[in-house]
């Protein structure tokens, strides 16, 4: 297929064996003129091609990107194409199955309704059910003008396919974004025997920055075991939470930890991937060393050089629907905060959870601008 500019050199190229009147010169300025003309309308076109905006998931939270389109179905469509493996490197997520297929949408007012096929609820996991429903209806209302979306799957209305939701009637990002669970509310530490050996261990672990000085009680306890899980962490020891002769020696001779890299002045924050641990470093010292849990294998944490760039003490992660307490944001919707669960292992989403003994006392060592460096590899 030939193109404006195109068309025009072939037609200097005849004309340059036609004599034609006047000077040449002019011919020439002429014909330079209308290529430029025709050239700048052929990327002026490619400039203004319509696109439209398709949601993935990065860590607990929805990211859009752009493509090319200007319909519900064009946007459906890029959708289940998934995120491109630039987009994957940094962190974005598609919880659609690619088996799924669009039977059909249609646009009424501002309404969508959308039939997917059965391959859409593909997987039993509840959660990622909650994320794809998200990207859906987030993905379709980014079109301009269609503000909800009617969902149907193979022709059928929705029913108990979505924990918490009520697909049978047309949803909008705004009642998705709603919380409808309370916050988890803090577990009381269970109150058992005191004890002076019990009491030596917290005051080593306090020492070397792996417990708060508030946690040295004499009293056993999970926040106790997550700090004993940091220094075996730190230590390449088996992570088993529990203080055993081998954790006992290395104890007896541990130096505090070190920061993989130097860096500026000030606060900052490295986040281990390998030994799924938490630096907190100020001026190049390590304040305190912290037990998390980072991406798993399918959602890794992005590796790489960010910045805090908000703060939440209650952050709502819309398509898991589940409150992030102490939130601390660096990576679009990827951040350190509080959850239930903090295995010795690599478990979440993207974002990199610790547990309630340890992200207040982040967040207040947080502040927006702060470095935070992720790291694959700290040996």
């Amino acid at each position: 297929m030939v193109g404006a500019g195109q068309r025009i050199l072939l037609s200097v190229a005849a004309m340059s064996r036609i004599r034609l009147p006047g000077s040449p010169a002019l011919w020439c300025a002429a014909l330079a003129t209308a290529v430029c003309l025709a050239t700048g309308i052929s990327a002026g076109a490619a400039r203004t091609a319509p696109t439209v905006k398709v949601y993935f998931g990065q860590g607990e939270q929805l990211t859009a990107v752009q493509r090319p389109g200007a319909t519900v179905q064009d946007a459906l469509t890029a959708l289940i194409a998934g995120p491109t493996p630039a987009e994957q490197k940094s962190g974005f997520r598609s919880y659609v199955p690619a088996a799924t297929r669009i039977r059909s949408v249609t646009v009424s007012g501002a309404i969508a309704t959308v039939d997917l096929g059965a391959g859409f609820m593909k997987g039993t996991a509840a959660d990622t059910t909650l994320a794809r429903l998200d990207q859906v209806i987030s993905t379709a209302t980014a079109v301009p003008g269609v503000t909800s979306v009617q969902l149907l799957i193979a022709g059928g209305t929705p029913l108990g396919l979505f924990p918490g939701v009520d697909a049978t009637v047309a949803l909008t990002p705004a009642a998705l974004a709603t919380p409808n669970v309370p916050a988890t509310p803090p577990t009381a530490a269970p109150g058992g025997p005191v004890s002076a050996g019990t009491r030596a261990l917290q005051e080593q672990l306090a020492a070397l920055g792996y417990l708060l000085p508030s946690g040295v009680d004499g009293a056993a306890g999970p926040g106790t075991q997550a700090a004993v899980t940091a220094f075996q962490k730190w230590q390449g020891l088996p992570r088993t939470g529990t203080a055993d002769e081998r954790t006992l020696s290395a104890l007896a001779t541990a130096q505090r930890p070190t920061p993989i890299r130097q860096g500026p002045a000030g606060r900052r924050i490295e986040i281990l991937v390998d030994r799924q641990l938490v630096l907190a470093i100020q001026d190049n010292q390590v304040v305190r060393a912290i037990h998390a849990s980072t991406g798993k294998p399918s959602t890794p944490t992005t590796v790489g050089h960010f910045h805090v760039y908000a703060k939440f003490a209650r952050w709502w992660s819309v398509p898991f629907r589940e409150w992030l307490l102490w939130a601390v944001p660096f990576d679009g919707g990827i951040a350190l905060h509080q959850y239930p669960d903090v295995p010795a292992f690599a478990a979440s989403h993207g974002c990199v959870r610790t547990t309630q003994y340890d992200a207040r006392w982040i967040f207040d060592f947080s502040s927006v601008g702060m470095p935070v460096d992720v790291l694959a590899k700290s040996t």
